[in-house]
């Protein structure tokens, strides 16, 4: 597994990976070159063997002190193996070196894969959008990490610093 920043050149094998793990809410084909192409964002890709098979994006604005994770999606078949992970650890490690106080999401109420994920890294729901996921009408939690907290607890973790 390879992680690099991604490019315009990735964004046919990003946009499939979109509509295939957020099929009734995916992004549109703008939307997500905006976001590549954005000084505000910070977007990488996990490869397998020369092929794209996750990413994630982090919009954290100059000047600010929160940021938010825009997305993290993986191919199905890669899932449940720790590249979530990875992708999740990169984007609070940039989020770090922007200087960002807190960082925050949204995650489908439906969804206690990833609400599971992002509560192991120490994210706490702070409050609910109703209906925000359409036209599913599916609720987003929305968590927040504090980053000092975040690198406080990974660099006491025995299993981190070994």
């Amino acid at each position: 597994m390879t992680m690099r920043a991604a490019t315009l050149d990735d964004l046919d094998a990003i946009m499939a990976l979109e509509r295939a793990s957020f099929p009734s809410d995916a992004w549109s084909e703008a939307m997500m070159r905006e976001e590549l192409a954005s000084p505000h964002g910070w977007y990488v890709v996990v490869e397998e063997a020369g092929r794209v098979i996750g990413y994630g994006g982090l919009r954290a604005v100059g000047g600010a002190t929160d940021a938010d994770i825009q997305t993290i999606a993986l191919a199905e078949g890669f899932r449940g193996k720790g590249r979530g992970r990875t992708l999740l650890t990169a984007l609070l490690d940039e989020a770090a070196r922007r200087g960002m106080r807190d960082v925050f999401l949204e995650v489908r109420a439906d969804n206690p894969v990833a609400q599971a994920l992002y509560v192991s890294e120490g994210f706490a729901e702070v409050g609910r959008r109703p209906r925000y996921y359409q036209p599913d009408d599916v609720d987003a939690l929305v968590m927040r990490v504090n980053i000092a907290g975040w690198i406080a607890r990974n660099t006491s973790d025995p299993e981190v610093c070994t």
